[in-house]
């Protein structure tokens, strides 16, 4: 049986086989707080109330209603393994529990198996929770479809990730996806008030300040579960120093960091990274700096955001910041050369640099708009006066014939024809006038001029 945490409930009346539902239902005095609290019926589960309204599908499943495979997709502590059990509650079905980070095809096959038996030759239901469900290989989720798709078992899946990135097609299309969200702050203040007061949970033993409550809501980051494991070790110590007040010290003493909520391989990553350009590109270098260090805490990988930054620099500051691309480089060859922990001081200047940067996107919209007309076929021939002259013969062909060297001119400007026939007066760069493309803004259409003998 999978138990991991905060929002696991008993087994439905029955259990399972193991005869281990009754334990799991009446936790040990001595298991973990989060454990103790875990919710036991739908009114004690706390947050969701966009899942669990009145007519909700969620709510519907919950009540004894259709059955239906559900892919539950949130972050941690906000209540998937309870759901699930909840619902195997409902309609008095068999509940098994597999963890994606230990379960494999034959385990699969073989809770399937015994699903279809109980089915055929009892007429009984069985819930599988699968839980990290985005662990799964492509190869295991497919061993799902043919059960899902008959109904052998009432699959409810839990993951972390977007299950549009880690789901296969196939199974979500025959799952009904419902997105769970971290709790708010009051949800966390009533799971934290209700652990201190609640028999099963702290039962009076310490008082709880409002500067630790508040201590615990904030490090909690909307999950419930790890506010709990905080308010258990604050309490712990408090008792015994006998002061019985978890107060801000208390906390402090006995969380050092909060762990980041960032998954390398899944959806965070991209999330974060996505916020912090878009925070760079808003010139926004206070948001560009949380992101960056979200990312160097979590152990994002250094080179990976100096890459970033590079790119970010061509495509949205360009030449209104010449420097701006010095700068993500210099940044990227302190991480080669020096690595963490020193260089996330150049990551971050670079990243204060980009963020303060005058913006322009000219650069890559060039060269998207020339790429375009390459591959919608506008690739006409380079003009003969362009071409290699330098092998015999070439001037019998009227290769370099005519070409005209710009040096020869005071300016170094002159008129001649550089682009093919067909797209002689076609403009790609439009400078901006921000930062230092505003010269450039004045400059290109006097050179468009020269150029083109106009």
């Amino acid at each position: 049986m999978s138990a991991d945490g905060l929002f696991d409930i008993g087994e439905p009346a029955g259990g399972d086989a193991s005869g281990a539902a009754s334990e799991e239902a009446r936790p040990a005095p001595g298991a973990p707080l989060a454990v103790r609290m875990r919710p036991r019926s739908l009114g004690e589960v706390v947050g969701q109330r966009h899942l669990l309204k009145p007519g909700a599908p969620l709510r519907r499943l919950l009540e004894g209603g259709a059955p239906a495979s559900v892919l539950l997709y949130g972050p941690p502590g906000t209540g998937k393994t309870t759901l699930a059990r909840l619902m195997a509650r409902a309609g008095e079905r068999h509940f098994v529990a597999l963890s994606a980070l230990s379960a494999g095809v034959k385990e699969l096959r073989a809770v399937i198996d015994d699903a279809r038996r109980r089915r055929d030759y009892h007429g009984g239901s069985t819930v599988l929770f699968i839980d990290e469900v985005h662990r799964f290989s492509r190869t295991q989720q497919d061993a799902l479809l043919g059960a899902v798709e008959d109904r052998v078992v009432l699959l409810v899946a839990a993951t972390t990730e977007n299950p549009s990135f880690s789901v296969v097609s196939p199974l979500l299309s025959r799952s009904l996806v419902l997105q769970l969200q971290s709790l708010d702050e009051d949800e966390v203040r009533e799971v934290l008030r209700r652990a201190v007061r609640a028999e099963q949970g702290l039962n009076g033993a310490v008082t709880l300040a409002e500067d630790g409550e508040a201590a615990l809501v904030r490090l909690s980051a909307g999950d419930a579960r790890r506010a709990l494991t905080a308010l258990e070790a604050a309490a712990d110590g408090v008792l015994a120093d006998g002061t019985g007040v978890v107060d801000l010290a208390a906390v402090e003493r006995a969380v050092t960091e909060v762990a980041v909520r960032y998954d390398r391989a899944g959806d965070q990553h991209y999330d974060v990274i996505s916020a912090f350009i878009k925070s760079i590109r808003g010139s926004d270098p206070d948001a560009a700096l949380h992101y960056l260090a979200r990312m160097i805490v979590a152990g994002e990988d250094p080179r990976f955001i100096a890459r970033r930054l590079m790119v970010h620099a061509s495509e949205d500051i360009g030449l209104a910041d010449p420097t701006a691309l010095q700068a993500a480089t210099a940044a990227a060859q302190v991480v080669q050369l020096v690595g963490m922990p020193e260089a996330r001081l150049a990551l971050a200047q670079a990243t204060v640099h980009l963020a303060t940067a005058p913006k322009s996107n000219a650069v890559i919209a060039a060269i998207d708009a020339a790429m375009a007309d390459v591959r919608g076929g506008a690739v006409g021939a380079v003009p003969a006066h362009l071409r290699d002259g330098h092998y015999a013969g070439a001037q019998k062909l009227g290769n370099a014939v005519g070409y005209r060297y710009p040096h020869s001119t005071p300016d170094g400007v002159l008129a001649q024809q550089y682009p093919p026939d067909e797209l002689v007066g076609k403009d790609y760069y439009e400078p901006t006038t921000h930062g230092a493309e505003r010269v450039l803004a004045e400059r290109v259409p006097k050179l468009r001029r020269a150029v083109r003998g106009r």
